[in-house]
């Protein structure tokens, strides 16, 4: 593994080769739109300090999860699926990172097949420290396990919506 220099985790010398990520996700949201049964929104809202645009997909269908990208100013995208599943592209941006355009692309678009598809699974687990959630999303090209701990409010609201048993969100309903 290649590691970088100190002074390169701190630098990002050149975040615009992250702007056809903003081009990549609007022509999947659009693809999307056309290929499946959905409602398109768009909005304004906060993210940190400062507001961006956020495209939301939600299929006719409630057994199947919605799709959220928001695009901040860095440029990156935040892909939302489901409840809880969250992927910033690019993660990071620094130079160290050596992210690769192309590549966050291509990860874009393979976790975005795998939603509509029904390739994600979402539960609230009671655990020692807490109640935590856990998110599998499965694909041909993508096979991501995450955790991560809620506070007892959101825990509580979850298990009220289902989420106690491990829920599969539905593939998308395409359009006919």
């Amino acid at each position: 593994m290649d590691v970088g220099k100190p002074e390169e985790y701190s630098s990002v010398t050149d975040p615009g080769r992250f702007a056809v990520l903003h081009e990549a996700a609007d022509g999947l949201l659009d693809e999307l739109t056309e290929q499946f049964t959905v409602e398109r929104r768009e909005s304004k809202e906060p993210w940190g300090a400062e507001f961006v645009r956020t495209v939301r997909l939600i299929p006719r269908t409630l057994a199947a999860a919605p799709l959220a990208v928001s695009y901040t100013d860095f440029p990156s995208v935040v892909l939302r699926l489901g409840r809880w599943y969250t992927e910033r592209l690019p993660n990071c941006g620094c130079d160290a990172c050596g992210e690769e355009p192309d590549h966050l692309i291509m990860d874009l678009r393979a976790q975005a097949s795998a939603l509509v598809e029904g390739g994600l699974w979402e539960r609230v687990r009671r655990g020692v420290s807490g109640s935590w959630s856990e998110v599998r999303l499965i694909g041909p090209d993508v096979d991501v396990g995450r955790e991560t701990l809620l506070d007892a409010r959101e825990a509580r609201a979850a298990r009220r919506e289902g989420f106690a048993a491990a829920v599969q969100w539905a593939p998308w309903p395409r359009r006919s």
